[in-house]
């Protein structure tokens, strides 16, 4: 039986008031942080862990980011109702449900068969049904574009331009840049016929964007 206790729930409303200290402004997205039970996301469900303001490895080499930046990197999006959102590199899918819980439809991709497998099991038990996807995130969803925004939620050296080419017009996004120890995190609006306004948003700590599909 999946529990959320109020433990948990006083719990989630501290580290609530953590990030808003830290600068996040944006309600739905400090709504959605206090909503969202990131201790399930876990293999193991310590409360010392879960709802400090730190990364946590997930398995296949991967973290569940740091709820700070997940909030700053969704705050940085500036979803509407209804926004449709291609996410790269859905995890353990707490982000994903993050830019649900804000209005999203959201679109995620996860080169990690083990975390594709997982999250897409484990989402919909816990009420949340992002649109998930086995495959390469260096080549996005063309498919399914455009796209209003675009998240991608590992460190990245450069923006493919097969992702830029699915964001529509006047659509933004948000990754961090960059192939050493620390990113820095960007924002890119698509202003139309073929032009891209890029804002540095500081720095940041991402695990490495792998490329090629994987059974691992």
């Amino acid at each position: 039986m999946i529990q959320d206790s109020f433990i948990h729930k006083g719990l989630r409303k501290k580290l609530v008031e953590e990030i808003r200290e830290k600068g996040i402004r944006d309600e739905r997205v400090l709504s959605a942080i206090g909503s969202v039970p990131r201790h399930l996301f876990m293999d193991s469900s310590f409360l010392e862990f879960a709802y400090q303001d730190k990364a946590f490895p997930i398995g296949s080499g991967q973290t569940i980011s740091q709820p700070y930046t997940v909030a700053f990197q969704s705050e940085l999006l500036q979803v509407k109702e209804g926004d449709k959102v291609l996410e790269i590199g859905t995890g353990s899918g707490y982000q994903a449900c993050v830019l649900i819980h804000v209005g999203a439809r959201v679109f995620s991709i996860e080169r990690q068969r083990k975390l594709y497998e997982k999250a897409r099991h484990f989402l919909p038990t816990i009420g949340y049904r992002p649109r998930l996807f086995f495959g390469d995130g260096y080549k996005g969803l063309p498919t399914y574009a455009p796209f209003h925004k675009i998240i991608i939620t590992a460190a990245i050296p450069e923006i493919p331009k097969e992702l830029l080419a699915q964001l529509s017009t006047g659509g933004l996004l948000v990754a961090p840049l960059g192939n050493g120890q620390v990113q820095n995190m960007i924002s890119i609006r698509n202003k139309g016929e073929g032009e891209f306004e890029t804002v540095d948003h500081g720095t940041f700590r991402f695990v490495p964007m792998l490329s090629d599909t994987a059974n691992d």
